[in-house]
Protein backbone atom coordinates (compact mmCIF):
# COMPACT_ATOMS: atom_id res chain seq x y z
CA UNK A 1 0.00 0.00 0.00
CA UNK A 2 1.48 3.59 -1.12
CA UNK A 3 1.19 6.12 1.37
CA UNK A 4 -0.04 9.52 0.83
CA UNK A 5 3.18 11.22 0.23
CA UNK A 6 3.68 8.94 -2.81
CA UNK A 7 1.47 9.22 -6.39
CA UNK A 8 -1.50 7.35 -6.74
CA UNK A 9 -0.13 7.29 -10.36
CA UNK A 10 2.67 4.60 -9.31
CA UNK A 11 0.03 1.79 -8.69
CA UNK A 12 -0.63 1.47 -12.50
CA UNK A 13 2.77 1.82 -13.01
CA UNK A 14 4.39 -0.69 -11.04
CA UNK A 15 1.61 -3.70 -11.26
CA UNK A 16 3.26 -5.60 -13.33
CA UNK A 17 5.85 -6.35 -10.31
CA UNK A 18 3.38 -5.62 -7.53
CA UNK A 19 0.05 -6.32 -8.89
CA UNK A 20 -1.86 -6.08 -5.56
CA UNK A 21 -1.00 -2.66 -5.01
CA UNK A 22 -2.99 0.09 -3.47
CA UNK A 23 -2.41 3.88 -2.73
CA UNK A 24 -4.15 4.53 0.59
CA UNK A 25 -6.38 7.60 -1.74
CA UNK A 26 -7.99 4.45 -3.58
CA UNK A 27 -9.08 2.61 -0.35
CA UNK A 28 -10.40 5.58 1.46
CA UNK A 29 -7.89 6.41 3.49
CA UNK A 30 -5.92 9.55 1.98
CA UNK A 31 -6.85 11.53 5.23
CA UNK A 32 -6.33 9.06 7.83
CA UNK A 33 -3.98 9.79 10.02
CA UNK A 34 -0.70 7.17 10.28
CA UNK A 35 -2.37 4.71 12.84
CA UNK A 36 -5.37 4.13 10.88
CA UNK A 37 -3.26 3.61 7.92
CA UNK A 38 -1.32 0.74 9.90
CA UNK A 39 -3.88 -1.13 11.05
CA UNK A 40 -5.43 -1.27 7.77
CA UNK A 41 -2.26 -2.32 5.77
CA UNK A 42 -2.04 -5.06 9.16
CA UNK A 43 -5.64 -6.19 8.38
CA UNK A 44 -5.42 -6.70 4.95
CA UNK A 45 -1.76 -8.03 4.36
CA UNK A 46 0.27 -5.20 3.09
CA UNK A 47 3.25 -3.88 3.29
CA UNK A 48 3.58 -0.06 3.61
CA UNK A 49 5.63 1.97 1.12
CA UNK A 50 6.09 5.37 2.21
CA UNK A 51 8.66 8.19 2.30
CA UNK A 52 7.35 9.15 6.35
CA UNK A 53 9.18 8.54 9.47
CA UNK A 54 6.95 8.18 11.62
CA UNK A 55 5.70 4.72 10.19
CA UNK A 56 9.07 3.08 11.48
CA UNK A 57 8.81 4.57 14.80
CA UNK A 58 5.28 2.52 14.91
CA UNK A 59 7.19 -0.43 13.94
CA UNK A 60 9.10 -0.16 16.91
CA UNK A 61 6.24 0.51 19.09
CA UNK A 62 3.97 -2.45 17.08
CA UNK A 63 6.40 -4.77 15.87
CA UNK A 64 5.02 -6.21 12.74
CA UNK A 65 3.24 -6.84 10.44
CA UNK A 66 2.59 -4.48 8.11
CA UNK A 67 6.21 -4.51 6.79
CA UNK A 68 7.72 -0.99 6.03
CA UNK A 69 9.24 -0.22 2.50
CA UNK A 70 11.00 3.38 3.47
CA UNK A 71 12.04 5.72 0.66
CA UNK A 72 14.96 7.89 1.89
CA UNK A 73 15.46 10.27 -0.55
CA UNK A 74 14.11 13.87 -0.59
CA UNK A 75 12.05 15.34 -3.36
CA UNK A 76 12.13 13.26 -5.94
CA UNK A 77 10.26 12.26 -9.14
CA UNK A 78 6.87 9.76 -9.60
CA UNK A 79 9.16 8.08 -11.93
CA UNK A 80 12.37 8.20 -9.90
CA UNK A 81 9.89 6.21 -7.07
CA UNK A 82 9.18 3.71 -9.76
CA UNK A 83 12.57 3.52 -10.90
CA UNK A 84 13.48 2.47 -7.06
CA UNK A 85 11.00 -0.02 -6.60
CA UNK A 86 11.86 -1.85 -9.40
CA UNK A 87 15.33 -1.83 -8.58
CA UNK A 88 15.08 -3.23 -5.99
CA UNK A 89 12.42 -5.79 -6.34
CA UNK A 90 14.56 -8.48 -5.44
CA UNK A 91 15.51 -7.05 -1.95
CA UNK A 92 11.86 -6.19 -1.50
CA UNK A 93 10.69 -9.79 -2.02
CA UNK A 94 13.27 -10.99 0.44
CA UNK A 95 12.71 -9.34 3.17
CA UNK A 96 8.79 -9.72 2.70
CA UNK A 97 9.13 -13.72 3.57
CA UNK A 98 12.13 -13.15 6.02
CA UNK A 99 10.18 -13.48 9.47
CA UNK A 100 12.91 -11.15 11.02
CA UNK A 101 12.95 -8.01 9.30
CA UNK A 102 10.20 -5.25 9.49
CA UNK A 103 11.98 -2.64 7.06
CA UNK A 104 13.71 -2.09 3.73
CA UNK A 105 15.34 1.52 3.85
CA UNK A 106 15.87 2.72 -0.23
CA UNK A 107 18.14 5.58 -0.88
Amino acid sequence: MLDHNLSPKLVSRIEDLYPASTHVYLVGLDTANDRTVWEYARQHGYLLVTKDADFSELLLLYGFPPKIIWIRRGNCSTQTIEQLLRDNFEAIETMKDDPNTGVITLF
